[in-house]
């Protein structure tokens, strides 16, 4: 069967995910802003990126950005949330096309980051480089990036369920190590990417959760 990203999945013992920031509607014109913010702060990073930069970037004034967007950290949120958005309908797909097991639907999460990192992730995860500069709970963008990670480690956990007790709901330790240690292939792989430590890392960190699945197989 296929699995799709936006079925439920049970929440995984932890940190509750954070409540989700407010949202605006985009405009045209505040489309095009958010796209050249977008472009400027995974490049160059948030801290280093002003308003005045990414107005004369977007071909627009410090004032359409503050009317469209209200705050510098609210252009973050919706950076950031556009990127979460796209992951995801990235990763439903490459599940909806993976084999039916489910060790082998874990193994498309990492094909599918690999995919990705090549395409639009050549400085490493997103919300793990955002993670470096945006630590405070209080900013509206923490929410965003604690978020995914909270959602990966639920779509894993929910995964290693099916591996190592298929048809039962209720979830196992087991379950819960398996889960983490494919979480940890998987961030540790994207943070290697990233710095650039080693080609492929990506590549790598899915044929030892291979390695980590094959028992159950």
């Amino acid at each position: 069967m296929s699995r799709s990203t936006n079925s439920s999945t049970p929440q995984a013992p932890g940190r509750a995910r954070p409540a989700p920031p407010r949202r605006i509607v985009l405009t045209p014109g505040a489309r095009r802003a958010l796209d050249a913010a977008s472009r400027l702060f995974y490049e160059r990073g948030i801290h280093a990126v002003g308003v005045d930069l990414i107005a004369a970037e977007a071909g627009v004034t410090k004032k359409t950005l503050y009317d469209r967007f209200g705050s510098k950290e609210q252009i973050v949120v919706e950076y950031l949330a556009g990127r979460d958005e796209r992951w995801r309908a990235f990763l439903d797909e490459r599940l909806a096309a993976a084999p039916p097991s489910p060790a082998e639907h874990a193994l498309a999460v990492f094909a599918a980051s690999r995919d990705w990192v090549a395409e639009h992730g050549a400085r490493g995860c997103g919300m793990v480089n955002a993670h470096a500069e945006i630590d405070d709970p209080a900013h509206p963008a923490y929410a965003v990036i604690a978020g995914q990670k909270a959602w990966m480690l639920e779509l894993f956990t929910s995964l290693a369920r099916e591996v190592t007790a298929p048809g039962e709901a209720a979830g196992s330790e087991a379950a819960d190590r398996l889960a983490r240690t494919l979480m940890l292939l998987h961030e540790g792989a994207l943070v290697a990417h990233g710095l650039g430590i080693f080609p492929d890392a990506v590549g790598l960190a899915r044929e030892q959760a291979r390695a980590v699945l094959a028992p159950y197989s």
